[in-house]
């Protein structure tokens, strides 16, 4: 699990201060009765034209060429948060392909560009959203249940000049409705165990008539965002890097998503609401990106590029009873006649994968599913070969059902594992499947507390961060120390950094193999 660091990218272009006006709301001998505050947007007349009228001009012109029909059940959009003269065409496609019949609240996150905000939320002190096309209500009843969770604060600097959150007010009048209330939120940096946390929490407050939008650009290139990885045929790598990251986000890979932005260190500014999109993201959700579009080829200049993806999350905010989660919890073991399933699972997807030619997780599901089969679980899969490593991929998070962590982790360790180019048929009969079924990460005081043998590990410093199953250590005969000193240098850290300043969260393991004796030595392991 990676470290979310603060979305620091600046958008070149300055904006006023957000102002509040006061009015007593009703009458004012009722005690009951809130002050009216008005948050007025600090966009017009920059971001976006100042008049109604000129603004729904500029929107309608956005919306041409956008003919399309209306989504149900999106629960979810990824939104670029430009000015409109940049990214308005791919936001407005976006909201104009949801149906916003069955919607009661919109929760926009964006991330912070102005004020470093650790392990926060931040919701502003306003009943209402001022746009030039006029007011939108702030869903009251949500925000007090939101302020009551330990993570949601009251930031005024962190609104004061964020445009990530309220560029998106009009489109929302416009291409949905003017009288849905809103909740704007700012997102800070969230340590990998409490985003778990935070996110599990929030997710309680929505039901199936939220539309959650994350408020995110993907890569900005160029020395104006010192960020330069290459030079050459820069937009087409630019669109490579940003589809790679997207890939990982449409695959509901947190882990792995957050593995990337480190690895690449690509600029995506809204990596903060996106990652708390993901761990908080439906079982059943279905990720469709709705377009692609960077100023550099809007402005042909390459020099300095702003990435601007839109994308819908199809799925549905139930809760767990209606989503029909299973009854199986996440610290019991599975039963052992479910352990044999998952191990034949596994080989099946991978035989049905060069069958098919589908090297995704759109596979069948198996034949009976059972409680221990339907337990929701973080996992990897492990392939060796000969008894080395051949690949090796998992999700530390326990998100979604063992049997749908099993059948799309074996097909990402066969075939999208970087470290290795992809399994052919050939050699399939040649290696060995392991499967490590994990407990819920969970933090410790100090390193002093990991137990060898028995806890997996993940380490996070500075940004960076690396994980261990509980099996490496004793397979490769370490003591904690010597562990601790690997781990932090696969994080790419000096070799004793974990002494100091470090965070680590641990968790257990079930272990089950195809044949005893047979390990890994590295990645997740």
């Amino acid at each position: 699990m990676r470290r979310i660091l603060p979305g620091m990218v600046l958008i070149v272009c300055a904006v006023a201060m957000v102002g509040c006006s006061g009015e007593r709301s009703g009458s004012p001998s009722k005690e009951d009765v809130p002050m009216k505050k008005v948050m007025v947007s600090p966009l017009a007349g920059r971001w976006y034209q100042d008049s109604e009228r000129a603004l729904r001009d500029e929107i309608a012109e956005l919306c041409k060429g956008t003919s399309v029909v209306r989504k149900k059940n999106v629960c979810a959009v990824v939104v670029p948060h430009a000015g409109y003269r940049f990214s308005g065409r791919v936001a407005a496609g976006v909201y104009l392909r949801i149906d916003p019949k069955p919607i009661n609240r919109i929760v926009v996150m964006g991330p912070s560009h102005y004020m470093g905000m650790h392990n926060r939320i931040s919701i502003p002190d306003a009943t209402h959203f001022r746009t030039p096309l006029g007011e939108l209500p702030v869903d009251a009843a949500f925000v007090k249940r939101a302020r009551a969770l330990p993570f949601v604060t009251q930031e005024p600097q962190a609104h004061a000049q964020e445009h990530s959150d309220q560029i998106q007010l009009p489109l929302i009048q416009a291409c949905l409705a003017t009288n849905i209330p809103v909740v704007c939120m700012v997102c800070g940096q969230f340590d990998p165990g409490n985003l778990l946390k935070a996110a599990a929490a929030f997710r309680e407050l929505l039901d199936d008539r939220t539309l959650v939008v994350a408020s995110s650009d993907f890569t900005h290139y160029g020395a104006n965002y010192g960020y330069v990885p290459f030079t050459n045929d820069v937009q087409n790598k630019i669109e490579t890097l940003d589809m790679g990251i997207f890939d990982l986000f449409a695959r509901k890979d947190l882990d792995g998503f957050l593995e990337r932005l480190d690895e690449t260190g690509a600029t995506v500014c809204g990596r903060d609401p996106l990652a708390f999109l993901l761990a908080m993201m439906p079982e059943n959700a279905k990720v469709e990106r709705t377009a692609y579009e960077t100023s550099g080829r809007l402005t042909h200049d390459t020099r300095n590029s702003v990435s601007y993806l839109g994308a819908l999350v199809i799925g549905t905010w139930a809760t767990p009873a209606k989503q029909n989660r299973p009854a199986v919890a996440n610290t019991e073991k599975i039963p052992a006649e479910d352990c044999d399933r998952l191990l034949v699972w596994a080989r099946e997807t991978l035989m049905e994968a060069f069958k098919s030619g589908e090297r995704r997780a759109a596979l069948r599901e198996p034949p009976a599913l059972t409680d221990g089969l339907r337990a929701v679980r973080g996992g990897f899969v492990t392939l060796n070969k000969r008894g080395e490593l051949r690949g090796c991929i998992g999700e530390i998070v326990p998100r979604r059902e063992i049997w749908k962590v099993v059948r799309e982790q074996a097909l990402n360790a066969a075939f999208h594992d970087p470290r290795f180019p992809s399994l052919t048929e050939k050699e399939l009969n040649e290696i060995d499947i392991e499967i490590s079924m994990l407990t819920p990460p969970r933090p410790v005081a100090s390193w002093r507390d990991i137990v060898i043998g028995k806890h997996g590990m993940v380490l996070t410093k500075g940004g960076r961060s690396a994980v261990f199953l509980p099996q490496v250590a004793p397979e490769q005969g370490w003591g904690l120390e010597e562990t601790l000193t690997h781990l932090a240098m696969k994080a790419g850290l000096s070799p004793e950094a974990w002494r100091e300043g470090a965070e680590f969260l641990v968790f257990e393991a079930q272990v089950i193999q195809e044949k005893a004796g047979k390990g890994n030595k590295e990645d997740g392991r």
